[in-house]
């Protein structure tokens, strides 16, 4: 044996027998229970307005979740970002801390939580286009045309729902979902940088001094009637959907990838219509899961297509 060479057993660090499978279930357990806490947005959402007003709903539920967020950093002694992350952040804060929840919230005062759930089923598609669009990247042609069947299925749907004209909720969902793709799209891209939870946990910083101005003239100027579906309501779109839920799916896509981690987001538009039956006690018409089950189809070719 030369002096260079060294036996097997010390070449290299020794694989631990199950290390990846064990790291990959708890990646994909973590994407799941991510996907699971989005699916109660919009059921918490509706009890949320059982005792508050729209604006109040999203000003509490940013103030509250930025205050957890600003101790969780100060408690870690997380560094402040670089100058060139602040114009992703604050993407990030507009579409998925301000711009999804507030047009989301408005659209729930005249839609139905099933209605809305087909229709931001449409996100996966959303926020691949964006990326795409943000990035340069190139899909092939069956990606496209899956992409564009799906949309077309929601515009269908959302149409024959309203009777051939789509209402005001059907347009503050389709804003909703340009505005939250473009805020998934460059929370992703800051994540290769900066860990997930603290992009959402500095975006939802940036946008605490808004925040704070809007509940205090929302809560004076909106009925407040705390019932316990609208505690309950805020505590889980503060606590489940803005924070646990945005913390676990982000690790979850850390460990096992963006790609497969966006496979159970397909499942998330037929979780809200069980809930929506199960805990509001919406009637849904045939349309609703055979629109939701469609979105599902195109949303799993494209996830193909990309490969």
């Amino acid at each position: 044996m030369s002096g260079t060479e060294q036996p097997a057993a010390t070449a290299g660090t020794p694989k631990r027998p199950g290390g990846d499978s064990a790291r990959l279930t708890v990646g994909t357990v973590l994407a799941a229970l991510g996907v699971c806490a989005f699916s109660l947005t919009f059921p918490a959402t509706a009890w949320a307005l059982e005792g508050l007003g729209p604006w109040s709903v999203v000003t509490c539920r940013m103030v509250l979740a930025a205050l957890i967020a600003c101790a969780g950093l100060l408690a870690l002694r997380v560094p402040v970002p670089a100058r060139r992350h602040w114009g992703g952040l604050a993407i990030v804060a507009a579409g998925v801390v301000v711009g999804f929840p507030l047009l989301t919230t408005l659209a729930l005062q005249t839609s139905t939580t099933a209605h809305a759930a087909v229709v931001v089923g449409l996100l996966p598609l959303s926020t691949a286009a964006y990326s795409a669009v943000r990035t340069g990247a190139r899909h092939s042609r069956m990606f496209w045309t899956a992409a564009l069947a799906g949309a077309a299925v929601v515009i269908t749907f959302a149409l024959l729902q309203s009777g051939g004209t789509p209402t005001v909720g059907d347009l503050y969902l389709f804003v909703a979902l340009l505005v939250c793709a473009a805020g998934y799209a460059e929370g992703g891209r800051l994540s290769r940088e900066i860990p997930g939870w603290q992009v959402v946990g500095w975006a939802l910083v940036l946008c605490l001094p808004l925040a704070l101005a809007g509940a205090a003239v929302a809560l004076l100027s909106e009925p407040v009637r705390l019932t316990g579906h609208a505690v309950a309501g805020i505590i889980w779109l503060v606590a489940g959907s803005q924070l646990l839920g945005m913390v676990v799916w982000y690790r979850g896509m850390a460990v096992i990838g963006v790609a497969k981690a966006s496979q159970f987001q397909l499942a998330q538009p037929l979780l809200t219509l069980l809930w929506s039956v199960t805990l509001l006690g919406e009637r849904l018409t045939p349309a609703a899961p055979a629109a939701a089950v469609a979105v599902l189809v195109c949303i799993a070719v494209t996830q193909r297509a990309r490969g």
